[in-house]
């Protein structure tokens, strides 16, 4: 066992930080972590894995050393002076009503909304002229907020509904069956569903996916054939037919099911990684339709927008990096009769459709531009959007004359818009009463070099006015993987962020899909060392420019971001103060063996796949790359115990070698949250706490022992 004194405010801050005061230092005792002999053998290297018992999630040991773990953790973060003003003014913030875009189902129009500190949104709706009534409260599903609504499906006449929940953040779902005008249950409760929607066929059943439950722990057990399955309603879920993905040939790690709106088609995607997928349909107007081919290979991300009788809409990226909208008849779907629409740009498409139109919403430089498109590919206009920032929601069915939409930047909170698609006016519907002043905030976002020259950009946000000094506390957030495209949103926890003086910096880093397939591509498997390289260059512009400093600096990020910050941590543990590594892939050698985690492989390539991917994988592994001898930054890891999707074990063994290895003063820790998975359905209650930590965790080891805005704090409390 390690005794570690942390003398969280060292003289050096003292001389830049009129507000740091001496203090007594805290004394940290980590427990001890047991050992053991596994070693496996890759291509003749052997390699230790000293800590694989924290992998078996159901052993009485892994769950003493959670409850050990968190102990010393919050053991910590109780000392923290200005912890508590921090989650009070995350109370205060988020007290605030939110609403959701509202949709049409039947004779209601239904939306979200929350009245500020509910922990889940509520489902209400109302009828033209009528009031507002509560049609689903998933508050009321359990006592703590821990279980979520996850999902809700309306027959095409709004008569029925079917809707999916969460326990405890699980992956894993219950499906329910109601009548939406008495909002009764109307038969038992479906069960083991994951990764799916619902798409209704009629009013006689719907489309469902999941995997065969696995031996083991639930929790992190290998799943890798999904299937489709039909629910028939008054049946029971045994006799539940599969639709597609029960043979040895049709086995795919990702199937998704979808009927068209017409409800003439379901469309059927099939994948074995998070990219690319091979693309079916059957024409549901037969009695034995027959599953037809539109793709059979998986070398593009296609999907079927819409339909108009036989004629197919989609969206592809097939020959098109940037994405396009081809046209095609149903009779001879397959690409040699694909004919373009809306061709590919320099920018990357997203589409949607909505009253007759195609709306298309393009990336410039991670900034929302969106046209309006009819069906014969003609431009109709360029919806002028309210400012510089992200829109969302531009899609309805085809009847509807007018939908929502939203938008929202770093420093504005999302509004909702209703829009006439005829004649693209459109007017502010809803827009937050919330306690904060936008104006007060400026985004900037600036182009950097990254190691091999490539032009990066990046949003940095803080209060006008903020003097770029080199001591602002500044957060460094990234993601980089999976073509996802970090593009400018509002939060709650970064409003309070820079209330307090921080900066908050958000790079577009390859990986992500913010330039289109080629963006991504470049931050895969023997590529995935620019994403590191990328993020580095980043906190080094910020340093050189002034806004932060190392010791002001943080960074964080979550899920493949939070492998993100594991590798940058270990590969420059000289360039931060606080590492805030959140749900991480850690264990890069072990990844594919957990839950679904082999159809990540497109991104990361697998240790298994060859000696050369095996070395590259071994040389940035978070846990393999923790050094004896090292001075790692002041590190909080967090986790869920309830994650099924990136497995708590990856942030055991990160959090353990890191205990065992640190050479430095400062704490390594990490927050376990019990009951609680990768993130989505988390109750507000939990979100608050922890950023009330992770915050209070982040300012304190800057040196700070009170938070630096204490009149933000002051006039709350009076």
């Amino acid at each position: 066992m390690k005794n570690i004194s942390l003398l969280a405010a060292l003289v050096l801050f003292a001389a830049c930080q009129e507000n740091t005061k001496k203090r007594e230092p805290i004394t940290v005792n980590y427990p001890t972590t047991k050992k053991v002999d596994t070693v496996d053998n890759y291509f003749g290297t052997e390699v230790p894995d000293p800590y694989r018992w924290l992998e078996d999630d159901r052993s009485e040991e892994t769950e003493a050393w959670v409850k050990e773990q968190n102990a010393v953790t919050f053991g910590y973060l109780d000392k923290i002076p200005f912890r508590e003003d921090l989650k009070n003014r995350l109370e205060k913030l988020w007290n605030y009503e939110k609403v959701g875009s509202p949709f049409k189902e039947g004779d209601y129009t239904y939306y979200y909304k929350n009245n500020g500190l509910q922990n889940q949104y509520v489902v209400y709706r109302e009828k033209e002229g009528g009031e507002e009534e509560v049609f689903l409260d998933p508050n009321t599903f359990s006592e703590d907020g821990t279980t979520s609504l996850m999902g809700l499906s309306f027959t095409k006449d709004g008569s029925k509904a079917a809707y999916l929940i969460s326990e405890g953040g699980s992956d894993w779902r219950k499906g329910i069956v109601i009548d939406a005008a008495s909002k009764e249950i109307v038969e038992d409760t479906l069960v083991d569903i994951k990764f799916s929607g619902i798409s209704w066929k009629g009013n006689d059943g719907f489309f469902y996916s999941s995997y065969d439950k696995p031996e083991g722990s639930e929790l992190s057990a290998k799943t890798d054939q999904h299937k489709l399955y039909y629910h028939k309603l008054g049946t029971p879920q045994s006799e539940d037919k599969i639709i597609f993905g029960g043979t040895p040939e049709e086995k795919h790690r990702y199937v998704g099911g979808s009927v068209s709106e017409d409800q003439k088609y379901l469309f059927i995607s099939a994948s074995v990684s998070t990219s690319g997928n091979k693309l079916f349909m059957m024409d549901l107007s037969q009695d034995n339709p027959e599953l037809v081919t539109i793709l059979d290979d998986t070398d593009s991300d296609t999907y079927v927008i819409d339909n108009e009788g036989s004629t197919l809409y989609l969206v592809t990226n097939r020959e098109a990096p940037n994405k396009k909208v081809v046209v095609v008849d149903a009779a001879n779907p397959t690409p040699d009769n694909w004919k373009d629409l809306i061709p590919e740009t320099e920018n990357v498409l997203t589409a949607g459709t909505g009253g007759g139109y195609f709306f298309t919403e393009y990336m410039v430089d991670a900034i929302s531009k969106v046209l309006q498109y009819d069906y014969e590919g003609n431009l109709v206009r360029e919806v002028k959007l309210p400012g510089v920032g992200s829109a969302g929601g531009f899609g309805g069915k085809k009847e509807d004359k007018e939908f929502y939409f939203s938008f929202t930047n770093y420093n504005t909170p999302s509004s909702l818009y209703k829009y006439n698609v005829e004649t693209g006016e459109y007017e502010q519907y809803w827009k937050p009463q919330i306690d904060f002043n936008p104006d007060d905030y400026e985004s900037k976002q600036v182009f950097y070099n990254s190691k091999d020259g490539t032009k990066v950009p990046m949003i940095i946000t803080y209060k006008k006015g903020t003097e770029l000094n080199g001591k602002n506390p500044t957060i460094l957030y990234g993601y980089g993987g999976f073509n996802v495209s970090l593009t400018p949103s509002f939060s709650i926890v970064n409003a309070v962020w820079m209330e307090q003086g921080g900066v908050y910096a958000v790079p577009n880093l390859r990986g992500g899909g913010e330039y289109g397939k080629k963006w991504h591509i470049a931050g895969t498997k023997l590529q995935k060392q620019n994403v590191f390289d990328d993020f580095i260059a980043a906190a080094e512009y910020l340093i050189d420019n002034k806004y932060t400093s190392k010791e002001y600096l943080a960074i964080r990020g979550g899920s493949n971001g939070g492998l993100l910050v594991g590798a940058t941590m270990t590969q420059r543990p000289d360039l931060m103060q606080v590492a805030l590594p959140a749900v991480g892939v850690m264990d890069m050698l072990r990844y594919h063996t957990f839950t679904a985690g082999a159809g990540w492989a497109y991104d990361y390539g697998t240790s298994e796949d060859s000696e050369e991917m095996f070395e590259y994988i071994k040389g940035y592994s978070p846990v393999h790359n923790v050094m004896e001898g090292t001075a790692y930054p002041a590190t909080l890891v967090t986790t869920g115990d309830h994650d099924d999707r990136v497995v708590p074990a990856h942030s055991f063994k990160f959090a353990a070698e890191l205990q065992e290895k640190q050479a430095g003063e400062q704490p390594t820790l990490i927050r376990i949250e019990t009951n609680a998975g990768h993130g989505a359905g988390t109750p507000v209650s939990k979100t608050i706490e922890q950023y009330a930590d992770i915050f209070g965790f982040t300012f304190y080891n800057m040196g700070y022992d009170e938070l630096p805005n204490q009149a933000v704090i002051k006039e709350f409390k009076d």
